[in-house]
């Protein structure tokens, strides 16, 4: 049962590559063209909120979301195109995990954008903490856990690029 829901919260990371912006591996070549995708600006100032409330000592990235970089690892980044294998765990705001993972591995570009934006600001061996907006996570689609235009916090640690 155990691996069942873990396929199933991991499925729940998966979207089409119509948010993702890049063509899956069945038709062209990905590129490794940077995400471009911004989040509005109301749901960059109530993340800034969130983050100023809780005292969180985080960066703001210019796409509108924040993060935190634990350990920046060695070696070269991925890119959007890389397939990478992941420890990770997934939070609401109010400090319920919805998800989570050991060594799971995926293609960058099948994830939220929030990943594709996130992940490739560290090298393997690192860890950061992603905190996103709903337009860089699920936006309005409610997922299992998940209620619809949730800030969503994950803690990641990048163990490789496959």
């Amino acid at each position: 049962m155990l691996q069942t829901i873990k396929k199933f919260s991991l499925s729940g990371l998966i979207i089409t590559s119509l948010l993702s912006g890049c063509q899956s591996a069945d038709q062209a070549p990905c590129d490794a063209t940077p995400v471009t995708v911004k989040a509005p600006e109301a749901e960059t100032t109530t993340l800034k909120q969130y983050i100023e409330a809780n005292r969180i000592n985080a960066t703001a990235d210019a796409r509108g979301f924040y993060y935190t970089i634990q350990t920046p690892g060695t070696g070269p980044k991925p890119t959007v195109c890389s397939n990478v294998t992941v420890n990770y765990s997934g939070q609401l705001t109010t400090g319920s995990t919805f998800d989570s993972g050991s060594g799971v591995s995926f293609g960058l570009n099948q994830l939220i954008v929030g990943w594709q934006e996130g992940i490739p600001l560290i090298a393997p061996g690192g860890s950061i903490t992603l905190y996103l907006p709903p337009t860089l996570a699920y936006g309005a689609q409610e997922q299992p856990g998940i209620p619809a235009n949730s800030i969503l916090i994950f803690k990641i640690d990048l163990i490789k690029i496959n």
